[in-house]
């Protein structure tokens, strides 16, 4: 994915930066997550990726243009792959790529056991959480997975994360304060069903005690295998608008890339003829 930090604003002033490209990577093939706004979950879990398929897709796309930055919100749950992310993410940020730890995020539904070992496997890469909804019940109903990892206990989970994250840095002037790192909350725009004004109330005071930057998603349609439908941009633009003047929290809404292609976020599905699963060997068997 190709974007220019000119092009935007933050602030009401012109962004710094340039050119950069960022590599949304899969960690497994298919996923057993079920989300049900996700084509990828219609699939169910076929196999895990290994270390070196993970890594496999950095080389290719190094090829075709340098990376900055590596998001795993491609195919899969990368936290029920737990060992390969680890390794990968190493090697990634190892010679000869060198990348950034900061320049790495990892996105998961909220796995709750995983996170809490991830900050002391690896440090300072983003942590984004696939919330969704700002209730159990609205959370269970689009997120079937959601049962298994209940929102409160989710929230504390990242609560004692974000704890781990706190640093002691110094202003120039010689002022000590203390930095948190930020969580990234993904947030599907679902019409009528978690994009009303009461929602965004409840998703703002779950999160007012969190350093957060919430990205809104619209949805992007995955023909008959879902009956949600995407949120109008005026509906988004007043949810996005409560959260910033309500709650003071960072708010982003998500830019659509790759729908023409069937690539965008959620629609990544293996095109199986008749529905008939082949036999993989590798990953660049695969036809996403």
């Amino acid at each position: 994915m190709r974007y220019d930090t000119r092009l935007g604003k933050y602030g009401g002033k012109p962004r710094p930066g340039g050119p950069r490209s960022t590599l949304c990577i899969s960690s497994q093939v298919g996923c057993k997550m079920g989300c049900t706004f996700c084509a990828t979950g219609s699939m169910g879990f076929k196999s895990n990726l290994s270390t070196g398929e993970i890594v496999e897709q950095l080389v290719h796309a190094s090829r075709l243009s340098p990376i900055r930055n590596v998001v795993f919100m491609g195919m899969g749950e990368p936290l029920n792959n737990y060992n390969a992310l680890v390794e990968a993410i190493r090697v990634m940020t190892a010679f000869p790529f060198q990348l950034s730890p900061k320049k790495i995020t990892v996105s998961t539904v909220g796995i709750i056991h995983a996170i809490n070992k991830l900050h002391g496997d690896l440090q300072n890469i983003n942590l984004a959480v696939s919330l969704h909804a700002p209730v159990q019940d609205i959370r269970c109903q689009i997120m079937p997975a959601a049962r298994a990892f209940p929102l409160e206990k989710l929230m504390n989970s990242l609560a004692e994360y974000q704890k781990k994250s706190v640093k002691l840095l110094k202003y120039p002037s010689g002022i000590y304060f203390y930095s948190q790192q930020k969580i990234f909350i993904e947030y599907i725009m679902l019409d009528g069903v978690n994009d009303e004004e009461q929602h965004a109330h409840q998703l703002g005071r779950l999160l007012d005690t969190f350093e957060v930057v919430i990205n809104l998603i619209p949805f992007n349609p995955i023909g008959t295998l879902s009956k949600f439908g995407t949120s109008g941009d005026e509906k988004v633009t007043k949810f996005q608008t409560i959260l910033r003047s309500s709650y003071n929290i960072r708010t982003t809404v998500r830019k659509q890339m790759g729908q023409d292609i069937s690539g965008a976020c959620g629609q990544l599905v293996i095109n199986l003829p008749n529905k008939k699963p082949p036999t993989l060997t590798d990953i660049e068997d695969l036809h996403l």
